[in-house]
């Protein structure tokens, strides 16, 4: 059988209407909808369902609102293919905290909780900041990285071969946009976002998710329950498993450390993982996988319809 890992979504990839049809359709996804609700006191699925738009993108809805939405499609797909088993799985910056619950390393309800603090404390650091970020297409991490180097902004998500996101204060983004394009880069958009997400004007956020996660009990492979003790979970900064000793600190390093996608991918093809299944919001990881390897075989899951697709249909 065909190895399987899963893929959770990051921030951005949310729009109003999300999950609104696996909760309609599906009891197991609508429970975890609900469960959610309880647990933060106060109506998630509603701002999921109906917005407004701009409460959705503020990144302390936001991230709960992805987390719950990855883990009910996984609830769905579960309760849809009763033999389904995936043998590891990875998320984009937010999305890790989600693979790391799918995976049993924390209970749903920290995971959630966690994310809706991690998406406070972002939005804090936002406003306290002037940050900004850039996606810079056709050009290299080597030759990139000089340049932030001088305008001092970060690398902050290398997502796949020609695609890189820069992030850091907005004067330094805005120069390394020139020089990039001035040094060969194919293209250098600004980014609508609220901050500079993965720079070092994270760090006020990163130092109080480390008390955060102080307090929260990570379940190690070695004791992990229900199945899923051998499952790794890819951490965004090393592209390697993680270990127990050092998830905490890796999830405080990965807000102000570069997110290593492509690198993580390829680490996942590199232990066999022949099929891939994005649960979540939108089709961007799907999109990056093929521009990692045309060959891997990809299916975006964030409404019922979707198990009817070819790739789905092997699971």
């Amino acid at each position: 059988m065909d190895k399987v890992a899963l893929l959770f979504s990051g921030q951005g990839a949310q729009f109003v209407g999300m999950g609104k049809e696996l909760f309609e359709s599906s009891e197991p996804a609508r429970k975890v909808f609900e469960k959610a609700d309880h647990i933060l006191g106060l109506k998630l699925s509603e701002v999921c369902f109906n917005g407004p738009e701009i409460a959705l993108t503020e990144t302390a809805w936001c991230q709960p609102a992805i987390f719950v939405h990855g883990m009910a499609a996984l609830a769905f797909l579960q309760a849809a293919r009763p033999g389904f088993q995936f043998q590891a799985a990875a998320g984009l910056s937010l999305g890790e905290f989600t693979a790391l619950t799918a995976a049993g390393w924390m209970s749903f309800e920290d995971g959630l909780r966690i994310v809706r603090r991690r998406g406070e404390l972002m939005q804090q650091a936002c406003e306290k900041t002037r940050g900004a970020m850039a996606s810079i297409m056709g050009m290299e991490a080597n030759l990139l990285r000089p340049i932030c180097e001088e305008t001092g902004v970060d690398l902050a998500n290398l997502n796949c071969p020609g695609q890189i996101v820069i992030s850091g204060e907005k004067t330094g983004i805005e120069r390394a946009i020139a020089l990039a394009k001035e040094k060969g880069a194919k293209r250098a958009i600004p980014l609508m976002v609220a901050g500079a997400y993965h720079s070092r004007l994270m760090k006020s956020a990163a130092e109080q998710l480390a008390v955060e996660l102080s307090t929260l009990t990570i379940q190690s492979p070695s004791s992990a329950g229900d199945g899923f003790s051998t499952i790794p979970v890819i951490s965004n900064v090393t592209s390697l498993p993680h270990e127990p000793a050092s998830v905490k600190q890796r999830l405080v390093d990965q807000m102000i450390s570069s997110v290593h996608w492509e690198k993580s991918m390829r680490h996942l093809l590199s232990l066999g993982i022949q099929r891939f299944v994005e649960l979540g919001p939108g089709e961007v990881l799907a999109g990056l996988m093929k521009r990692i390897d045309r060959e891997a075989q990809v299916v975006s899951l964030g409404k019922t319809g979707d198990l009817e697709k070819p790739v789905a249909n092997q699971l």
